[in-house]
């Protein structure tokens, strides 16, 4: 693996060891691919700013360690810096020992240490320099760390880290990750999330915002919304990093499944106890989620709740950030044909959904995190990546490349009459979806799944 003392060694700076990673041969032929397969559209050039953009300006080595930060935001995200990556994989199926390769494995190696540090904490700095999202943050009886930016518990940011490492050793064969850090990591995540099946009884979680808004901020003390045994585990706050109405949240109920089941694969020749705990665990969450995440709708008929809280409240709705329910196939594993995933899928697209807009330039699914009438590009990616024909895929495709208010930057969310309008001038997760997007249509036999090629 290349490591900061390797990287030093190239001219210039860490700027010239980024480019090396993803030198500009490579970006044409995956640019020549786009322009092959979209004669005329603006996709492929928007391909390759946002193909180039991630490698060359959120990468930065640390020792044996790569930091991912988020984009216009100087933190890393354990969700983003996957998700980020998702399109590279495809790079490095082809070069499984190149210094792409390499840097990919130095993010897996940071993720993996930051998780064994804190398996609650979403968001953490670059250097331990104490700098935080808000610094009147409380977490209960747990310290202070200058390592964590931000310590909202998302399900997701246990699961996209096990996806991302499972994919890596499948495409490389490099199984030098799968040590005794690994081992640690992976046994803080299967205890923290079938911990969080009892969350009332058994959770030291607690985080509390004061002053933010209700979605930044969890009720009771910091423990959220009361809930009650399901079967399924508890988080605290959406991929949204918005606060879960309903304690359960079922999309990350369903990707933590698959990711156990990855999990379980991984670490099977090292620790044959701790892979069949998991494989139990991933069992027990998808009972769960079959027994208290499907309700009846009037319109669709049966279909899954975005969140449910085991006492009779559930909510209705889906939300752009992955996982989502929209996005299961991708990040789950379910088949798109799937009968529960069609009804679904029908309701998430539809005006039943508070979340979807109808706008003049863009119709799509946004969130609460953003204003209503505003779509997230991110869903649309989704839609696209989930959709039942090449053709529903290509026109997504083309909305999205037509509507970056003219920066060729995928935002975090658009006003759905006026693209000139944006959130996030730079949100890399949006441009590395929107870049799965386009070689799941231009390169289908390379394209990389989070939920596995196999799925």
């Amino acid at each position: 693996m290349t490591t900061t003392s390797q990287t030093s060694d190239l001219p210039g700076s860490a700027d010239a060891w980024r480019r090396s990673l993803l030198p500009d041969n490579m970006l044409d032929t995956w640019y020549d691919r786009a322009r092959a397969a979209l004669p005329g559209s603006d996709v492929p050039r928007v391909f390759r700013a946002c193909l180039a953009r991630t490698i060359h300006r959120s990468l930065i080595p640390d020792g044996d360690e790569v930091a991912v930060i988020t984009g216009d935001i100087p933190a890393m995200w354990l969700r983003d810096s996957s998700t980020q990556l998702w399109p590279y994989l495809s790079i490095v199926a082809e070069d499984p020992h190149g210094r792409l390769a390499d840097a990919i494995g130095g993010v897996l190696r940071r993720q993996l240490r930051l998780i064994a540090r804190d398996p609650y904490a979403n968001a953490f700095n670059v250097r331990p320099d104490g700098h935080a999202h808000d610094s009147g943050d409380r977490w209960g009886d747990h310290p202070a760390d200058p390592h964590i930016w931000e310590r909202k518990y998302e399900v997701d940011s246990l699961c996209f880290p096990v996806q991302l490492l499972a994919r890596f050793v499948e495409l490389t064969g490099r199984r030098e990750l799968l040590d005794g850090l690994f081992l640690g990591a992976a046994r803080s995540i299967v205890d923290t999330l079938r911990r969080e099946r009892h969350h009332e009884e058994r959770s030291p979680y607690r985080f509390e915002r004061p002053g933010g808004n209700v979605l930044d901020t969890l009720a009771r003390g910091g423990r959220g919304s009361e809930t009650a045994f399901t079967g399924m585990t508890w988080s605290g706050f959406r991929p949204s990093d918005d606060a879960c109405v309903f304690g359960y949240n079922v999309p990350a109920n369903l990707h933590a499944a698959a990711a156990l089941g990855d999990l379980a694969s991984l670490v099977a020749p090292r620790d044959a106890e701790l892979a069949a705990d998991a494989r139990r665990l991933a069992e027990e969450l998808r009972v769960a989620v079959a027994r208290h995440g499907v309700v009846e709708h009037p319109r669709f008929g049966e279909i899954w709740a975005y969140e449910v809280d085991g006492l009779g409240g559930h909510l209705l709705m889906d939300d752009a950030n992955l996982p989502s329910l929209l996005s299961l196939p991708i990040v789950a594993g379910i088949d798109k044909s799937d009968p529960l995933y069609r009804r679904t899928r029908a309701f998430v697209l539809s005006s039943d959904n508070p979340t979807f807009t109808h706008g003049s330039r863009l119709s799509g699914v946004g969130s609460p995190h953003t204003w209503p009438g505003w779509v997230w590009p991110l869903a649309l990616a989704a839609e696209g990546l989930t959709a039942p024909s090449a053709e529903d895929a290509v026109r997504l495709m083309e909305t999205i490349a037509a509507t970056t208010g003219a920066t060729d930057h995928i935002h975090e969310s658009v006003d759905a009459d006026d693209d000139a309008r944006f959130t996030r001038p730079w949100f890399s997760w949006a441009d590395a979806t929107f870049c799965q997007l386009v070689i799941s249509v231009v390169a289908p036999e390379r394209h990389v799944a989070p939920g596995g090629p196999s799925r």
